[in-house]
């Protein structure tokens, strides 16, 4: 690639070392704080998708052995942990947070071997916002009594945790740290095609000293996630996942009252004022949707793009696109890594045709992909109406929507059509249009002139069928208490 004048734009390979990971042959379910073999007797292969290599053997839990994890966090539960004084249960949060932030390398790669992410998003994104969400919550451990003022609360017990596979390492930490802060013990299950960081984080709890069984992660696909939540010793669950997956949890819950929380499926909309800075929301359209290739919930994977500037907007867009690298997402330079799966790539290649199919303006990046793994190139949709998929379903992948509007009215009309309701973007430089913006959007999180910015410290979750509860914050705490009776002194 050259510019204008001709000098080359192109970058060197700059490959991050597999090295510092090291990889065992096989691994089997973290129980009672030890690695054990599936009694089920079955495995399956973990591999990357960005060379469709097999990285190792994992074990497959089955109900058996759900089972016993479950036992083995209502031993820690009832025996010690509960009864842990805040400081002491502070203290292990800091020290897990510690290990991360000093194995933060070796997280970042092996999150990167095992999902196909840039290694720039898991190194400079993912892993800082794991070790904060530990350092945090480890703040609220003792301080409970000033989190919820007039009330006297008690951990639930025996937290039953099913996480995805595009955030493995964040999603586990927003639901481990406020879990452990407040006495609560975890039975994890990570996502089937990225199991391997949960499984290397349960080092790093043996390395700290975590009591046996305060923590336990079992692996396996929909039946170990099932058994878990069908589970009558688990009090509270969690999941991140689709939201068909959780409504069927939900039915489960609701029918033994069981408290529970959903962060289901996104359609987020980024929606573009004439008066934005334009180069300025372009670049924020992007990271909102290429450079996690749209695999979060609330990638903004539609554009709403006011008339007066659409066609300005989209060329700029068109041109950003042209310089986005897509590629080995070990390679620092890389912005566009691997889809997750085959299975998943089958889906975002369906979703694409239907909108050829339906009347949509195709336009793709000119990019080489690689022969081997599983590959998409960003990909953008304009002239694209509300009665399309494209418009409607969360595709999940490096495809992005295009719409426009001409009044705010219309805006906010178009961006809540949808059964969704995660987050949601605006760009523009009057901050009165912002208010009147996010008081009308019907998204649990609303940036303005940014999008997909994490903090610790600031709740996440959605509306509709986007799920409910909220992770992180003093809101995502709070998921994890119930009430004792009495007032807090």
């Amino acid at each position: 690639m050259a510019d204008e004048q001709g000098f080359d734009l192109d970058y060197a390979p700059a490959p991050e070392s597999t090295g510092i990971v090291e990889l065992a042959d096989e691994y089997g379910l973290y129980i009672g704080g030890e690695f054990v073999e599936a009694r089920s007797g079955r495995t399956f292969d973990t591999i990357s998708p960005s060379t469709e290599e097999r990285l190792a053997t994992v074990s497959e839990a089955g109900a058996e052995d759900v089972d016993r994890a479950v036992a083995a966090a209502r031993t820690a539960f009832e025996d010690h942990w509960r009864d842990t004084p805040g400081t002491v249960r502070a203290r292990y949060l800091y020290r897990i947070a510690r290990q991360l932030q000093e194995r933060s390398r070796e997280f970042a790669v092996l999150e990167t071997m095992d999902g196909g992410k840039p290694i720039r998003e898991s190194r400079d994104v993912d892993l800082p916002l794991v070790a904060a969400h530990f350092f945090h919550h480890a703040g609220w451990a003792d301080k409970l009594e000033y989190a919820f003022p007039n009330r006297r609360v008690a951990p639930h017990g025996v937290a039953g945790q099913v996480i995805p596979w595009n955030f493995p390492m964040l999603m586990a930490a927003w639901k481990l740290a406020p879990a452990l802060a407040c006495g609560n013990t975890v039975v994890l299950k990570p996502a089937e095609t990225t199991p391997l960081t949960a499984l290397l984080l349960a080092e790093v709890l043996n390395d700290v000293g975590l009591p046996p069984g305060v923590v336990n992660v079992v692996t396996g696909a929909g039946e170990t996630g099932a058994a878990l939540v069908e589970h009558p010793g688990v009090d509270k669950l969690a999941f991140t996942g689709s939201t068909e997956v959780g409504k069927r949890i939900q039915r489960s819950a609701a029918v033994r009252r069981l408290p529970l929380t959903l962060e289901l499926g996104g359609k987020a909309a980024n929606v573009v004022f004439e008066d934005a800075a334009l180069d300025q929301a372009v670049e924020g359209v992007v990271q909102g949707i290429w450079f996690n290739q749209g695999h979060v919930c609330c990638a903004g994977s539609r554009l709403l793009v006011q008339e007066s500037i659409a066609g300005d907007f989209v060329e700029r867009l068109h041109a950003r696109m042209a310089r986005l690298r897509v590629g080995d997402p070990l390679d620092k330079n890389t912005d566009v890594g691997a889809i997750n799966s085959a299975e998943h790539l089958a889906r975002i290649t369906a979703l694409v045709e239907s909108g050829v199919e339906e009347g949509a303006v195709l336009h793709q990046s000119a990019c080489d992909l690689p022969d081997r793994g599983f590959w998409f190139a960003p990909t953008v949709f304009t002239e694209v109406q509300q009665s399309h998929r494209i418009a409607r379903e969360e595709v999940f992948g490096p495809v992005l929507a295009v719409q426009t509007f001409r009044t705010p009215e219309e805006a906010v009309e178009k961006a809540n059509n949808t059964p969704y309701g995660l987050s949601a973007g605006i760009w523009t430089e009057k901050g009165s249009k912002v208010h009147w913006m996010a008081e009308r959007l019907r998204a649990g999180v609303v940036w303005a002139n940014t999008f997909n910015r994490f903090d610790p410290a600031s709740p996440f979750g959605g509306y509709k069928e986007s799920g409910f509860g909220r992770e992180g914050g003093l809101t995502g705490l709070g998921a994890y208490v119930r009430d004792a009776g009495g007032v807090s002194r």
